[in-house]
């Protein structure tokens, strides 16, 4: 083998160790009716944090129980979107580089589509094992 395919293997493995396995997460709520009107993306790690924004979102609704020992609260909210059609979905959380990667996926009717004229809120919030450093938010395609 080359030095060079040696260098090229080395580097990749270099590479992929930096990159953790993906974050496990279950969904708390997710739907088309929030009261959160304007698109935001958010970490919450605390229960004083989480019962703001739950009032913020949820109104009157149960919230969801978190153990905030174990646990934080990341969510995106679309705000408000002038037809049927649109969602969006967290569709993985990763550790890379020391930073929490939220990923997401936006959806949105086709150009031409029918669609019901009522306003929507889309939104998704999961819970995810703590992290203490940055959170990103990355939309995937």
């Amino acid at each position: 083998m080359s030095a060079m395919s040696i260098t090229s293997l080395m580097a990749m493995a270099l590479a992929m160790a930096s990159l953790q396995a993906p974050t496990s997460m279950r969904t708390l709520d997710k739907g088309l009716d929030s009261q959160i009107e304007m698109p935001r993306q958010v970490a919450v790690r605390t229960a004083a944090e989480w019962q703001a924004l739950w009032t913020i979102h949820g109104g009157e609704r149960a919230r969801p129980p978190v153990d905030f020992g174990k646990e934080m609260v990341v969510g995106v909210f679309l705000g408000s979107r002038p037809t049927a059609g649109f969602s969006v979905e967290i569709v993985g959380v990763r550790e890379e580089g020391g930073a929490l990667i939220v990923q997401y996926r936006e959806s949105r009717p086709a150009p031409g589509l029918v669609t019901a004229q009522v306003l929507t809120m889309p939104y998704h919030i999961v819970a995810v094992p703590r992290h203490a450093g940055d959170v990103r938010f990355e939309r995937a395609n």
